[in-house]
Formats: C-alpha cells, structure tokens, sequence
C-alpha cells in the first residue's frame, strides 16, 4: 500500500513538473513586437466642405416693360459678349423714337430760322437762346428714346453660359422682372470654411510673395485636373461656427465645373516632427484612442493618446505618447493591462517602411 502511495506522488510530481516546465516554454515562446514612434517632417491633406461659384454670376432683369417677343438662345448654351439674348416688343418704344425724331428736326429747324434773324439783328439775342435751349432738350429726349428701345433688346454684357429661363416666349414682362442668370464659368471661385486654430496655423507659416495650392474634390469623387490658388481670406470670423471663409481661385478651361456645385477642397498642410504610430497598434474604447506603453519594468499600461491627423495605415499623434515611449505594435488582443511580457523591438524606422505611407 505504501508502495502504491509513493508511486502516485512520484507521479503526480512528475505531472505537475511537466505541466511547469510546458507552461515556461509556452510563456518563452509568446513574444510580442514592440516599437517606438516615428518623428519626422510630413504633410497631412485636410479637407473642407466646399461651394463652387462662377467668378461672375448675375441677373438678367428686363429694363422695359412689354410682352417678350424673341428667345434667341436656350437654357445652358454658351454665349458670347454682345450677343442678343432676348427682345421684347418695340412698338410702343419705336414709336417713342420716331416722335422724338420729329421733334428734334422741328427744333432744330426752329433754331436754324431764329439764329438767321438773330444773326440779322431781326430778334433779340435772347429769343436765340431760347431756340437753342429748345433743340437741346429736343436732342435729350431723342436720346433717351433711343436708350429705351435699346432696353428692349437684351445682351450678354459677357461670355457664360444661360441658366434657367424664369419667362417664356409671349410673356408680359414687367421693368426689372428676372429673365435668366448669365455665368462665367472661365474660372470658378471655391469657398471654404477653416477654423480659427487651422487659419492661425496657416497665416504663421504663410509668405507674402507665395501661393497656397489646393485641390477640388469633386461629388463623384474624382480630383480636379486642374489645381486652384489660395487667394483671399474674408474679413471677419462666423461668431456661431468660430470659422472664417476662405477663397481659392480654379481655371476651368473645359467648362467642367458649373455655379452652385459642391466638393471639397485638399489643402496640404506641413508638419514638423510629427510624432508617428502605425494605425494597428491602436485600439478604442468609448471614442477614444489607446496604446500599451511597456514600462520600464516590461508591463504594460494603457495610455490615452489625441490624434492630430490620420493618414493611410497611420496616425499623427498630438499628445500622449513621446519619442522614447515603447509600445505594443501587435498581438493587442492577446494581452490585458498590467502584463508582463517578453518582447522583441523592432526599429520604428523598419516598422514604417513596411506600411504602405504617403507621408514624405
């Protein structure tokens, strides 16, 4: 019997040594990658909502007051300046015109015959003056005859593009009734709203004799072939929003872009010793972003961390992590706070080389 006992102890100390030693080798055997962050000179894209107008869009109003007799274009067709739009019927105005001519020949006829009696000394210099006085007002209202059957005929005061018609042919138009928009689509201003911190940013490292270059993203999601030029910033910030306006100037060559669309602009910021960490080394609790920071004595500890920017596979950090900081780069889920571990580290250098960045 005692025999039997002492051979289930041997046993069992021979189980539980073995169990041990599996244990140790396992734990050997789990060794996890740590790295530090990167800090380098980069530029991150920021973007912003945007709203596309012509650099000229305007009303085309009627200046006279009758029904619409021609159309002479159609709704989104490319005009040029000078060209006659619409007309509406003259009548009344050209027989306005032929009665003011009447009046015109008259006085002046009468001017002519007072100045030959004048000249004479048959009348006084005065009755002369008169007579002159009389043409002249004669030649006003000619001219202003003229101003308003003119009216009747609307023209393209530039180059664009008609947008909808507000009247059809036969219509009676009333003075200052809206007819159409006329848009000049040679370039197109793009407005865009930057906060006040981002603006404060972008006027420290601005130069005066250089340009800003943006690009246009547009609805469908392709890039504008053609780059645009920061050009002014408006006068005062939005008291509700905190943000002020800012305009860039796009060529659009092809008549691509049209007033009233909408995009987003890129606008590339630099970033000098940036602090850089791969995205998957990262996780979230509850919105906001965590690392396992290795301590000096190899366990790890979660720590906050704000992000300033986030691009392809990696972050810019704003605050919580340092330059000689040690992480966790993988295995996130197979560790828990205050864990010891064995790790290898991995150059930050070499980490970062193996993703896939656009940062320069």
């Amino acid at each position: 019997m005692k025999r039997v006992l002492m051979l289930m102890g041997l046993c069992a100390l021979l189980c539980n040594t073995s169990c041990e030693a599996k244990k140790e080798e396992k734990e050997e055997a789990t060794e996890f990658l740590v790295t530090s962050p990167v800090q380098m000179d980069t530029t991150i894209t920021k973007e912003y909502v945007s709203q596309i107008h012509s650099i000229s869009h305007i009303e085309l109003r009627a200046q006279e007051r009758g029904y619409l007799q021609n159309i002479f274009v159609d709704e989104g067709e490319f005009v040029k300046k000078g060209q006659l739009l619409f007309k509406i019927m003259p009548k009344l105005y050209e027989a306005e015109l032929q009665k003011a001519k009447a009046e015109a020949s008259f006085a002046q006829i009468e001017y002519q015959n007072t100045k030959r009696l004048a000249d004479s000394n048959i009348v006084a210099p005065s009755e002369q003056a008169m007579a002159s006085a009389k043409y002249d007002k004669a030649k006003a209202e000619l001219a202003l005859a003229q101003v308003h059957l003119q009216f009747t005929e609307i023209r393209a005061p530039f180059d664009g593009i008609i947008g909808r018609f507000h009247v059809r042919l036969g219509s009676l138009v009333e003075e200052g009734e809206l007819l159409t928009e006329l848009s000049d689509n040679n370039k197109m201003w793009v407005y865009y709203n930057v906060p006040e911190a981002e603006y404060l940013d972008y006027e420290s490292k601005a130069h005066a004799d250089s340009k800003v270059n943006v690009n246009l993203l547009m609805a469908n999601n392709m890039l504008f072939e053609y780059p645009g030029v920061v050009e002014t910033i408006e006068a005062d910030f939005d008291n509700e929003t905190g943000n002020i306006a800012f305009r860039a100037t796009f060529p659009n060559p092809k008549r691509l872009l049209r007033h009233g669309e909408t995009g987003n602009i890129l606008m590339s910021v630099p970033l000098n010793n940036a602090l850089i960490i791969p995205q998957k080394a990262t996780f979230e609790v509850l919105d906001k972003k965590y690392v396992y920071v290795v301590d000096k004595d190899n366990v790890l500890r979660s720590r906050e961390i704000s992000i300033a920017a986030e691009l392809p596979h990696i972050y810019v950090v704003q605050d919580g992590l340092a330059k000689s900081d040690k992480f966790l780069l993988e295995g996130l889920r197979l560790v828990r706070e205050n864990e010891k571990i064995h790790y290898k580290f991995v150059a930050p250098d070499s980490v970062m080389s193996q993703l896939d960045l656009y940062a320069e």
